[in-house]
């Protein structure tokens, strides 16, 4: 008797319909092997047949000794991980007339079998939701754990079961399931913009604060330098809470990407926040761009629509860091293998911090530096220079004075207060360039555009030709320059730039001083 149940498989950040064909014939003989699977299936998906077995043993059926034919179609797609057990798991009852297999092509089912017939949870839940949509399946059957990620596709039943035993009484009429309702509006601004942190809690570093300030508005990459425990790391985490907000697209891809990566919390729906995600330097290239056998993203792909923090920058494998430069600019990375070719959105904010220095003290204001010049500049040139030159604003962090650490003061402006000038320097922006598609912030203008939008007056350009020549500023740093200011002029809420506007984003252009470690 052949049976068809249906799946899916996750590509990237979207999911294609996979046939489960099942074909029973004749007894085999003890001792004989009688259960064949094909459709280029991998080792998680082959040792299913011995979950499937003990769970539908476990719950009350019998595993028939049929000749069994399970064909996963397209057989030309490698079909990977362990998710296919549910769907095998009831064709197969159903082919061999121990369940009414008359509604099972209505549904999208998916799930991994324990060996008592419990049902643990997948990932790509999204992803497969929003494809059984698109396809006119009746509903969605997956585990329980996995329900409120799936529901929040509107227009598709979604049904969460926690067993084998409960998929079969559902599909058979005997146990009534309600669809898990989740409505996604709600869920999104309920839990929008709640963070654990803010800018209030820090205590001085106002020019820092200004830098995170102009960063947020203009979408610009900052590198912060300073010695350890002077505050950049505290920083650097409450730069999310400035971001404005995620809008619902945004936040439904950035979903689907830690749903397919399996990073989605037990019963979560919906990431409503800007994801802030910080790697340990000893990170691998794979890990941190995305890759593997069967694709997968990467750390830059879970920052997307959010924050990549890389903490002690030069300590990285600078392979790692050289494979950033492209996602950074194309806001997306390609990962290709021989079979297959796959893209993950990769548009995150960089803010990396390091020591100005190896034994951290150089330019400190109390403690001396022990390093060798020669220490030194080896040290700062781990960073090459292409990678750099995507990094606009470059901020020297000096430590806290203990007056200030120990006193009650705390900073009256909250990070609603910051994210609010933010959002109408967004505004701006988004004026600015409703015209060029895929330009959204002043950080993404290229070179042509600075020239157009970036009109400096003849003062304005005096002012930097004499900082370019006093500080030994390299070439590379002129653009950013007039980023920056730009950036500052919209936060000051002015059309022109003015020569404040300037002054400030010279200041931060630490790194393209050739003065710097001597």
């Amino acid at each position: 008797m052949l049976i068809k149940t249906f799946a899916a498989a996750v590509h990237g950040v979207d999911a294609r319909k996979i046939t489960v064909e099942v074909n029973t014939g004749g007894f085999v003989a003890a001792g004989k092997q009688f259960y064949y699977l094909v459709g280029l299936p991998d080792n998680a998906v082959k040792e299913g047949f011995q979950r499937i077995e003990a769970a539908i043993q476990n719950i009350g059926f019998r595993m028939l000794r049929l000749k069994t034919v399970v064909n996963l179609a397209p057989a030309d797609i490698r079909k990977e991980g362990s998710a296919y057990d549910l769907p095998i798991a009831m064709a197969v009852l159903a082919a061999t007339d121990q369940i009414d297999g008359s509604e099972l092509d209505k549904y999208i089912m998916m799930g991994e079998l324990s060996l008592d017939g419990s049902l643990r949870p997948i990932k790509g839940a999204l992803p497969i939701a929003i494809m059984a949509r698109k396809e006119g399946y009746k509903g969605f059957i997956l585990p329980k754990q996995n329900a409120r990620e799936a529901a929040i596709v509107d227009g598709l039943d979604v049904f969460g079961v926690s067993s084998l035993r409960e998929a079969v009484d559902f599909l058979s009429g005997s146990l009534k399931i309600e669809p898990k309702m989740v409505i996604t509006r709600d869920e999104f601004f309920e839990n929008q913009n709640i963070y654990d942190v803010d800018f209030s809690d820090v205590k001085g570093q106002q020019n820092i604060k200004r830098a995170l300030e102009i960063a947020a508005a203009g979408g610009h990459n900052v590198i912060l330098i300073g010695p350890p425990g002077a505050g950049k790391t505290m920083l650097a985490r409450r730069l999310p809470t400035i971001l404005p907000p995620l809008n619902l697209h945004e936040a439904l891809e950035t979903t689907k990407i830690h749903s397919v990566a399996g990073m989605l919390p037990p019963e979560s729906a919906l990431i409503a926040t800007r994801p802030f995600r910080a790697p340990h330097h000893t990170i691998s290239d794979v890990a941190l761009v995305g890759g593997g056998s069967n694709p997968n993203p990467g750390e830059i792909s879970l920052a997307h629509n959010g924050v990549l923090f890389l903490d002690e920058l030069p300590e990285f494998k600078r392979s790692a860091l050289e494979v950033l430069r492209q996602p950074m600019e194309e806001r997306r990375v390609t990962i290709s293998r021989a079979k297959i070719s796959v893209d993950y959105p990769a548009g995150f904010m960089l803010i990396a911090s390091m020591n100005p220095c190896p034994c951290g003290y150089y330019n400190h204001p109390d403690k001396d530096c022990v390093c060798a010049p020669g220490q030194i500049k080896h040290y700062l040139n781990k960073i090459s220079g292409p990678l750099l030159d995507r990094i606009d604003l470059h901020v020297e962090v000096t430590p806290v004075s203990y007056e200030r650490l120990t006193g009650n003061e705390f900073s009256s402006e909250t990070s609603a207060d910051i994210a609010a000038r933010v959002a109408r320097a967004r505004e701006m922006q988004e004026a600015r360039f409703k015209d060029n598609p895929n330009i959204y912030y002043n950080a993404q203008m290229p070179s042509r555009m600075v020239r157009e939008v970036c009109q400096v007056n003849p003062a304005g350009l005096m002012l930097v030709k004499k900082a370019m020549e006093k500080l030994q500023l390299s070439a590379r740093a002129y653009d950013r320059i007039l980023k920056v200011a730009r950036t500052a002029a919209d936060l000051g809420g002015s059309e022109e730039i003015r020569i404040e506007d300037l002054a400030e984003a010279i200041h931060f252009r630490s790194l393209d001083r050739e003065s710097w470690a001597g």
